[in-house]
């Protein structure tokens, strides 16, 4: 579609005039650059990293040659996911900052030693190249799982499936995820 003409742009939920486009850009930006934001922060464990995965999410929202989007909230957020998790496998390197809340991972608190938290940053950044490992429909149900903290029921909905396929996506992926880490432990051991 050109939007040069004033031909119909494809954003939203809706095909609008270009016009409309911008506005319609700037409400979803207001609305949900925080949630993207914080969505591949918790991936990627880095600001600048996330400031670039959410900057490419909406910059994809305003291409004039996209598809219309049935549900923005939901494309916002599953591209927040796959952006970064996409970043990670890129690098295939450990990050430095800790991953909070994510599988059983404490966050460092007040008063937790230098090893205490080096240990924390450590184990964050081998769980982050560990999801990155994972197949990619496996990445995002565990991070909508636990470091987005939604439910089964959530993450069917949101990704078209059965709560039975998430539950049994989230049970292979925690097992190659411990392997994995314990791998990781292993090789720094030596």
């Amino acid at each position: 579609m050109n939007s040069e003409k004033g031909e119909p742009v494809a954003v939203g939920s809706a095909i609008m005039p270009f016009t409309e486009n911008r506005e319609q850009l700037s409400h979803l930006f207001r609305e949900h650059y925080r949630r993207v934001l914080t969505a591949a922060y918790r991936i990627t464990g880095s600001m600048a990293d996330a400031e670039d995965v959410a900057q490419a999410v909406f910059l994809r929202m305003a291409d004039v040659n996209g598809p219309p989007v049935a549900n923005a909230r939901s494309y916002l957020y599953r591209a927040a996911i796959n952006g970064a998790l996409d970043l990670l496998r890129r690098r295939k390197t450990a990050l430095t900052e800790p991953l909070e809340g994510a599988a059983g991972i404490a966050s460092i608190g007040k008063g937790s030693s230098p090893e205490a938290e080096a240990s924390d940053r450590e184990l964050g950044g081998w769980l982050r190249v560990a999801i990155g490992e994972l197949a990619p429909r496996a990445a995002e149900m565990f991070t909508l799982r636990y470091l987005e903290e939604l439910g089964n029921r959530e993450i069917a909905v949101l990704m078209g499936t059965s709560q039975a396929v998430v539950a049994v996506t989230l049970h292979h992926a925690r097992s190659r995820l411990k392997k994995r880490l314990q791998e990781l432990h292993q090789e720094r051991r030596r």
